[in-house]
Parts: C-alpha cells; structure tokens; sequence
C-alpha cells in the first residue's frame, strides 16, 4: 500500500474529541455548528443512566443558552432558593456558622446556582451533536495510543471486536474525565491539592414535599459530616464523609445509606433511592492544558472536591474558551498563537476555585471534636458581627498572559446579559441580538469601515444601549458600576476591554493586532 493511500484510510477530520459527557459535547456542538469536522470517541457504549453532576451555575447555562439548550429546556434546571444565600453551613446542632449567597444577582441572566439532572442534559446534549453533519460520535472506542506532528494528530483505538483502528485530526481534545487517557498518553502530569476524603453520595427521588431551609446545606458534624442538596427538579443528594471506623465497602451498601438519612426524615417511606456510590474527592489541576495538537478540558486539565459544585461548570468554561480559539485560527482569522493562552487563562482561573473548595472541605471535614468546637466559636463570632456581610461565592477573573486588555481593570472578568427588547423581539441579549463578539455601549461609536468589516468577519457585533430597550436597567446600571460607557466581550462572555466611547476604534486595534500578530515560533514550540 502507498503511503498516499494509507493516509487516505485514516479520514482524516478538523478535531478529535475523547469523551461524550457534557464537556466533550458541548465542544463538539459549538465546533460542529461552525462547519468543522468533528469525531466524539467514546469508551463507553452506551450513556451513564445515573446522576453525578448536579449543579450548575449562570455562566454555565449561558454558555448551553448560546448552543440552544435553554431555549426549549429551561425546565431542565431548577434554580436556588431560599433563605440565608441558599448554601449553608451549619454545625453539628444545625446551628448556622455561615451563608454563602448562592442567590446573589448573575451577570448572565440566569439564576446565579440552579440543580440538574445529569442524564437528561447528556441525552439533549447527544441528541443535538448528532443532528449535526459535521459531527460523528463513535461509541464502544478506547484511545490506546496518540502520535502527532506539525500539522495533525494520529489517534489509535480500540473497538472490541473491531480492533484497532487509527483516526487523524488536526488538533485532539481530551475531555475524557479524571482519569483521562489522553493526558496519560501526551505525558502529562497533574499537581495535587493534597486533599482527600471518601464520602459516600446518594440521590433519592422525595416521596414528600417537604420544605429546605437552603438549596445546599453542609454540616459540619465531627461525628458524621454530611452534604444535603437539590440536586434538579423533583430530586434530592445527601453525601456523607466516610469515617477511618467504617470501609468503603460497608458504607457502599444501600442500608448504610437509609441510615444515616433517617435523621432527616428520608426513609424508605418517604423517599425511592436512585443511586449510591463511594467517591474519593480530590483536588488537582494538569500541570499543562497543552502539548503541541493535543488540548485537554474538563476533570481531564482538572478535578475539584463538589463542596462549591463547579467541576462541571468549569468544564463548559474550557469548551467554550477552546471554540471559540480553534474556530478563528482553522478560519484564517487568528494566528495560532492565540491557543498558547487556553491553559494560562483557565489554568489560573480554575486553580482559584479549587483551592475555594479545598477550603471549604477543609472546614466541613474536620473530625476532630476540639478543633471543630474551635471552628465553630470562630465560625459564629464572624456571623454574628455587625458589619459582617454574607460570603460571596469564588467568581474570579481570567489568568495572565490572556486575550485581554491588560491594561484594563475590568477586562478578564464575566460580561453582561440581561432581557431585552430588540426589533420586536423580547429575551435575553445573546438570543434577540447576538454576536460571538459583542461591542455594547452607551452612546454610538464610530470605527473606520475596514475595521469594521473585520469585526463583522470574526462574528462581532456594535449595539448602542438606545437600540434596545433595556428591560430591568440592568445594562445602565452594569455600566456604572464598572465606571465605563463601553464594552467588548469575547465568545466565552469575558471582558475583552471597557472604557469611553471614543475608546472603541483603538480597543478594537488592539483586538484585531492580538488575534492575528504573528508568531514565527508557533509551529516550534507546538511540539515542544
């Protein structure tokens, strides 16, 4: 066989995907929808039919919002209520040691935290991939070995009785989850947090209606800590921390789970149990999100304790950050150069949040019975004192080096969305004007033409807050706040710059010199 036909056998396609979970699909979505060819390969043959990310965040749902899942599946999503900031932490007497205001205002135009059920966002998310010709999703496949050079990626799968088979694509992503093969395989290493602890989860269909004080509730028990969550419409989480008395195997049997439920009330007789598995939560990050062509997302670059339920909002976070890069340098539109900024951007960005939840883990694990009462008297005199306010949740900006105005406060930090109203239409921004690229501002701008028909190729759009009606001054007021009276926003909803108006052309200059300056090392240092 020629060379030229061997190579013609292995099809090639613009990206490699491992992993069809949420990650992996979202991707695959937002690069399908833009004509690139895209192969899922999935190791599993079939979908996981049991829970196991349970909540999501507003920044999130605009991000399944902009591939079109809100639109007919809002219901999927139950947002949080309740009194206090919805997630608190209380002691082993239920006494409140703190409130973290889960149901603070969202930048995104959703609620700020909201409760999901994983396996019905998988099957939309699948069924919306497939009904994309530039997408193919290859289930039953195991990557078992990765070769690249300077212009593609060669990966090697198993599938069953099928055997081996080798695919090439330009670029390969790995969303293949914490135990990721493709991170394995590009040699990559992992740095740990040192946290661990093993905690049994249980999700439950309630049989009642009875009322929660919070939509998340941790307590702080040194003789049992425990989680108690809404976990999605119509359904319910406890998650229990094993004790060094009990084995794995002991507190994985379903009778340990209705026991240490049946202070809460959950029995048998007010509750239908779904699922219970023992999990080791842990804290650590890829020490490189990149090597040369192949690119990793989701637990794959990252995997963070649930205590702050962000790993699979981080997750859609680094798809949305990928798509949005490939699209405009396999477009012609962007230098490749933009890509070297994926893994410090988010690198640094996740590492914040997981330390957050390490924090908090830290604090709900504590099995000592003199440290926790320590913690508890420290815990309640920061609660009760007057100028104290509720905690915020981590929400932090984007690390260095990034596509982003350095020289901007703002910029880095999540843009605006809010309703309103636009040529007779009524809903949120994304949905009623649009624009990968949004230039919002107070008062018209004015670009020289060629500058803007490059904004207009890359996807941008320029409104002026007159051309629409700002429904719950949400956009006037967003504006103050950050002291300007224009913004750029990228695809992924991150401040690119903000200033005046007459700021504009040179915000923009500088956005088109960033996205295309050359980079004669770019094809060197890929493979280094």
């Amino acid at each position: 066989m020629s060379e030229t036909d061997e190579e013609a056998l292995l099809l090639p396609v613009d990206f490699l995907i491992v992993g069809a979970g949420p990650v992996g699909l979202v991707t695959a979505i937002l690069l399908g929808r833009k004509g690139w060819r895209v192969t899922v390969l999935e190791k599993w043959p079939a979908r996981y039919p049991m829970p196991r990310a349970c909540t999501i965040d507003h920044e999130a749902l605009r991000i399944l919002q902009g591939i079109g899942v809100m639109r007919k599946h809002a219901d999927l999503f139950e947002p949080s209520r309740g009194e206090r900031g919805g997630y608190q932490i209380r002691n082993g007497d239920g006494v409140l040691l703190r409130a973290i205001n889960w149901n603070r205002p969202a930048e995104s135009g959703w609620a700020n935290t909201n409760g999901f059920y994983q396996p019905d966002l998988e099957a939309e998310l699948e069924s919306m991939a497939l009904e994309l010709p530039t997408v193919e999703l290859r289930r039953g496949c195991s990557a078992v070995a990765i070769e690249q050079d300077e212009s593609s990626v060669t990966l090697t799968v198993e599938a069953g009785d099928e055997g081996r088979e080798s695919l090439r694509g330009r670029w390969l992503i790995g969303a293949d989850g914490a135990n990721s093969i493709v991170r394995e395989l590009a040699g990559i290493d992992t740095v740990d947090t040192g946290f661990e602890a093993d905690w049994l989860v249980v999700d439950y269909k309630p049989l009642d209606n009875r009322p929660w004080d919070a939509f998340v509730t941790q307590y702080c028990d040194p003789d049992q800590p425990a989680t108690a969550v809404n976990s999605g419409p119509g359904r319910r989480r406890f998650e229990f921390m094993r004790r060094a008395d009990v084995t794995v195997a002991e507190l994985s049997r379903p009778e340990s789970a209705w026991k240490l439920m049946e202070p809460w009330g959950v029995t048998p007789d007010t509750a239908r149990l779904e699922r219970h598995a023992v999990y080791t939560f842990r804290g650590r990050w890829a020490q490189e999100w990149r090597r040369g062509r192949i690119f990793l997302a989701g637990d794959a670059a990252h995997l963070m304790p649930p205590f702050l339920g962000q790993g699979l909002c981080s997750g859609l976070r680094d798809a949305s950050s990928l798509a949005w890069r490939f699209s405009l340098v396999e477009g012609g539109r962007a230098s490749q150069s933009i890509l070297d900024s994926y893994g410090t951007e988010r690198g640094a960005h996740v590492r914040e949040i997981i330390e957050g939840a390490v924090a908090i883990g830290q604090v709900v694990c504590e099995l000592d019975p003199e440290k926790a009462a320590d913690r508890d008297a420290r815990m309640l005199a920061e609660l009760h004192d007057s100028s104290a306010v509720t905690v915020e949740p981590p929400h932090p900006g984007l690390g260095q080096p990034s596509i982003t105005d350095a020289t901007d406060a703002n910029a880095g930090r999540l843009s605006v969305q809010a309703r309103v109203e636009f040529d007779g239409s009524i809903g949120l921004f994304d949905d009623v004007v649009g624009g990968d690229w949004q230039l919002i501002s107070l008062e018209e701008v004015v670009v020289a033409p060629d500058l803007l028909a490059w904004f207009d190729d890359i996807g941008g759009t320029i409104t002026t807050v007159a051309d629409f009606r700002d429904l719950d001054g949400e956009y006037g007021a967003w504006f103050r706040a950050h002291n300007c009276s224009m913004v750029v926003s990228r695809p992924d909803f991150y401040i690119y710059a903000t200033g005046a108006v007459g700021d504009a052309p040179r915000i923009l200059e500088g956005l088109r010199g960033e996205l295309t300056h050359s980079n004669e090392l770019i094809e060197e240092s890929a493979l280094t």
